[in-house]
C-alpha cells in the first residue's frame, strides 16, 4: 500500500504545480477588464467529463475553466445582484484549503475567528451584545434559520411536535424577494401564508399591515412573523424598518429584515446610511458578505437578536457531540447548535481577511461610490434623447428605458435584446426587470471595480443598439 496516500509523490513537482496555478489566478484578476463573459463552447463543455487520468490539471483549468467564468469579476457586470470578488480571496482560499476546517464545533482558530467576524457584524448592524449569529451559504439559508426561531419563539414545543394545525402567518411587502416564500414552503408553514403587504411609496404600508393581523388573528390564524426589506431585488428599494419595529412591539411579532445586499448601506455614507435606521431593532437579519462586501462565493450570515432564541432553535447534542471542559472537545460556540449545518467550511476567513487587509474604510468607500455611480447612470440616463428611468434610484439599481418613444411592448422587446447583445459582446452586463408591465434594462451596481468610464461606454453601447 502506498504509505503517502493521496499526498504528492513530489512535492516539488506539485509546488511548481500550485504556482503556476497561482499566477494564472493572478492574471485573471490583474487582466479582469479584458475578460468579460462569454458562452462556454460545446467542445469545452464536453470536456469537463471526468477522465480521472491524474497528473497536471492546471493547463486545462487554465485553457477550460478560467476564461469561462460568470461573468461577475468584470466592471461592466450589473446584472442580477453579484458581489465581484476580491484579490484577498486568493490568499484567504489558500489558508483555507491547507487547514481545512470544519467549523460546526471543537476548539480550534477558525472558530474564534468567525466569532469575531459576526461579533463585527452584530456590531455594524446595530444590534446588541447579546445578539448571535452564524456564517451561511447565503440570505436563502440565512432566512430559513431565522424563520426557525421565530416559529421557536412562537411555538416553544414546535420541534418536537409540529405545527398541530397551528395555521401560521407572516407578513411581507409585495415584491419581496423569493427567499422568504422559499422559507415559508420549507419550514412547512405554506407560501399561502406569507401575506403579501401592499406598498405605498415604495415601502410596506403599515396601516394594511395591521388590518391584515388583524383579520388573520379573528379567523384563528397566529401571527408570527413580519418580514422588512432592506435593499429590493428590482428597484433598490427600502422599508421604514423604524415604523415596521413599532408595529411588530404592538403586534407581538417577530421582525426579519431581509439585508442580502442593502443592509451593508449602514456602511456607507450619507444620504444612503441612513436608509436603514431602524435596522439594529430587529429581531433577525440576513445579509450577504459574497454581494455587497465582494469576498468570494459563498458566504452570509444570519444575525439573530437575542442568542437564546437561535440556540433554541436548534441546539441538539447527541452523545458523540459532546462537549469537555478541555481538550479538542471544548470551546464554545459550536456553531452546530446556532444553524443547520453540523458540517461546515470557515467562511470567516474570506471576511477575516478582507478586512484586515483592506480596512473597513475601503468597503464604506466602495459601497458609498457604487451608490454614486448608480445616480451618475440615472443622471446620463435622463440626459440622453429617448432613454428614460423606470424608477427613482434610491441606493445602487438603475432601471430604465433604452426607446420611451416606443410602444411598451417595443420597448420590452428593444430592451431585452439589447441586455442579451451586450451580454453576448462582453460590452456590458444588465439584467432585465419589469415596471408598469414594460422590461426594462436593470443595473444593479455591487462591483468594486466599476468606474464612471464604465458606465460612459455601456450607456453608449446601449444608445448605438437602440437607434439601429
Amino acid at each position: 500500500m502506498d504509505q503517502d496516500g493521496m499526498d504528492p509523490k513530489d512535492w516539488q513537482a506539485f509546488r511548481r504545480q500550485a504556482h503556476r496555478m497561482l499566477e494564472a489566478s493572478l492574471d485573471q484578476l490583474e487582466q479582469v477588464r479584458d475578460r468579460p463573459w462569454k458562452p462556454v463552447p460545446e467542445s469545452v463543455q464536453q470536456g469537463y467529463a471526468i477522465r480521472g487520468e491524474g497528473g497536471d490539471v492546471v493547463d486545462r483549468i487554465t485553457r477550460d475553466v478560467l476564461p469561462y467564468h460568470g461573468g461577475n469579476i468584470h466592471p461592466r457586470f450589473w446584472g442580477w445582484v453579484q458581489g465581484s470578488g476580491l484579490a484577498s480571496d486568493l490568499i484567504a482560499g489558500m489558508a483555507g484549503a491547507a487547514i481545512n476546517a470544519n467549523v460546526g464545533g471543537r476548539d480550534h482558530g477558525a472558530v474564534y475567528m468567525e466569532r469575531a467576524v459576526v461579533d463585527w457584524t452584530r456590531t455594524k448592524m446595530g444590534m446588541p451584545e447579546q445578539a448571535g449569529g452564524v456564517l451561511t451559504a447565503g440570505t436563502s439559508q440565512a432566512t430559513v434559520i431565522a424563520f426557525q426561531a421565530a416559529r421557536v419563539r412562537a411555538m416553544a414545543e414546535v420541534r418536537k411536535t409540529g405545527q398541530q394545525g397551528t395555521r401560521l402567518t407572516a407578513y411581507a411587502g409585495q415584491g419581496v424577494h423569493n427567499a422568504t416564500r422559499k422559507a415559508m414552503e420549507l419550514l412547512g408553514i405554506g407560501a399561502d401564508n406569507l401575506r403579501l403587504v401592499p406598498l405605498m411609496d415604495g415601502q410596506m404600508d403599515g396601516g394594511a399591515l395591521a388590518r391584515m393581523v388583524a383579520e388573520d388573528r379573528a379567523a384563528g390564524a397566529v401571527p408570527f412573523l413580519m418580514v422588512g426589506t432592506a435593499g429590493s431585488v428590482d428597484l433598490g428599494l427600502f422599508d421604514d424598518l423604524n415604523m415596521l419595529a413599532d408595529l411588530a412591539s404592538e403586534q407581538n411579532l417577530w421582525l426579519h429584515v431581509d439585508g442580502a445586499f442593502g443592509a451593508w448601506t449602514r456602511i456607507a455614507e450619507d444620504p444612503w446610511y441612513s436608509l436603514t435606521d431602524g435596522l439594529g431593532r430587529a429581531d433577525s437579519i440576513a445579509l450577504d458578505f459574497h454581494k455587497w462586501m465582494y469576498v468570494g462565493y459563498d458566504c452570509a450570515i444570519a444575525l439573530i437578536r437575542n442568542v437564546a432564541d437561535q440556540r433554541a432553535a436548534f441546539a441538539a447534542r447527541p452523545a458523540y457531540l459532546e462537549g469537555a471542559d478541555r481538550g479538542l472537545a471544548g470551546g464554545d460556540p459550536w456553531y452546530c447548535d446556532y444553524g443547520i449545518d453540523l458540517s461546515r467550511g470557515n467562511r470567516a476567513i474570506k471576511v477575516w481577511t478582507a478586512l484586515e487587509m483592506h480596512g473597513e474604510a475601503a468597503f464604506a468607500a466602495a459601497i458609498t461610490d457604487n451608490c454614486r455611480m448608480a445616480a451618475y447612470m440615472a443622471d446620463r440616463v435622463t440626459a440622453a434623447p429617448q432613454m428614460a428611468m423606470g424608477a427613482q434610484v434610491v441606493s445602487n439599481v438603475c432601471v430604465f428605458t433604452a426607446r420611451a418613444d416606443l410602444e411598451a411592448a417595443a420597448q420590452s422587446a428593444l430592451n431585452a435584446d439589447i441586455a442579451q447583445t451586450l451580454q453576448e459582446t462582453g460590452e456590458a452586463v444588465f439584467s432585465t426587470t419589469r415596471v408598469d408591465g414594460v422590461v426594462m434594462l436593470r443595473a444593479a451596481i455591487t462591483n468594486h471595480r466599476t468606474r464612471a468610464a464604465d458606465v460612459e461606454a455601456a450607456l453608449a453601447a446601449v444608445a448605438d443598439l437602440a437607434a439601429r
